[in-house]
């Protein structure tokens, strides 16, 4: 029986993600100020392993082969988000001018007693579009390369009398987006008459984290708290671009927000994904010019700049 199977080249870069990779990472903040070389030669039997190529081949030339980045960059990578994340320390200028105060922040623990909930009418993931009695008001939220904009408008039988959008920052998430919107909408719903009142959002992820107390979201917490204090607010889910005049105007509202430069905009914190992707591009970057000026692995640099 054979003991020794061996592995596609596929499961190996994914062990090598996922085990060697994430091994060598802990704790990075603490001791990965510059150690190239170790990590390096620690690197290099795996790039080998992985591609099955020449012990000749220059480990630059192995890096950029498997699309692999150097040990070293992907650990200053992990240990400046654990910096600007966990620790809030900022960053040196020459890499970043983040302001750590500005980062989104996971909120932890309940945002109510654990005995309190919403009621069960209060939240539907049903299409309500179609709900024609009371009062509706429609919320959404849209991002493009130009800008991100959020809005919601206030539906009584088929008139709109009252519309209300604002516009974000490029770095903000689609999801925040649509969260404050919602938050924007239940505020204003809280200053209306008590009467039947249902609210129609076209994503579901932003219903869900507002109808559970223990969201790591902020925006979500408040939306929770204000909806358990007005039982007669209902949220419902309504399907996007079906012709619902509410929700056809609300997108209108957020495009045209995103849209325009000069739009009044709402400050909001960085989303994590953001901040990733920010130091992905950096690490990138440096990876890049290192091969770009690097000494070895020229022939590759030729078919593969």
């Amino acid at each position: 029986m054979k003991t020794n199977i061996p592995l596609k080249v596929g499961n190996r870069r994914k062990l090598y993600k996922t085990v060697i990779e994430r091994v060598l990472a802990h704790e990075a903040v603490a001791w990965c100020p510059e150690p190239t070389r170790k990590l390096s030669t620690i690197q290099r039997p795996f790039l080998l392993a992985i591609s099955g190529a020449y012990r000749t081949t220059s480990t630059a030339a192995l890096q950029v082969i498997l699309r692999i980045p150097p040990l070293h960059l992907q650990v200053q990578r992990e240990a400046r988000g654990t910096a600007l994340f966990r620790l809030r320390l900022p960053l040196s200028t020459n890499v970043s001018d983040i302001d750590t105060s500005e980062i989104e922040e996971k909120a932890t623990g309940w945002s109510a007693h654990p005995s309190e909930h919403l009621s069960p009418t209060q939240i539907s993931l049903d299409d309500g579009g179609n709900i024609n009695t009371g009062l509706r008001i429609y919320t959404d939220g849209s991002k493009t390369e130009k800008g991100v904009g959020a809005a919601f408008c206030v539906l009584t039988d088929v008139t709109i009398t009252h519309r209300w959008s604002t516009r974000l920052s490029l770095s903000n998430t689609i999801f925040q987006v649509e969260i404050l919107a919602l938050l924007k909408v239940v505020e204003h719903a809280v200053t209306l008459p008590t009467q039947q009142l249902t609210i129609l959002v076209d994503n579901q992820a932003s219903i869900n984290s507002a109808a559970n107390p223990k969201s790591h979201n902020s925006i979500a917490r408040k939306i929770f708290k204000l909806l358990h204090s007005h039982p007669h607010i209902r949220v419902s889910w309504n399907k996007a671009h079906a012709g619902y005049i509410g929700n056809e105007e609300a997108d209108r509202l957020a495009k045209e927000a995103a849209e325009r430069e000069k739009f009044p905009e709402t400050p909001l914190e960085l989303p994590k994904p953001f901040i990733k992707t920010f130091l992905r591009q950096k690490m990138l970057a440096t990876w890049q010019m290192a091969w770009d000026y690097g000494d070895t692995g020229r022939l590759i640099y030729n078919i593969i700049p």
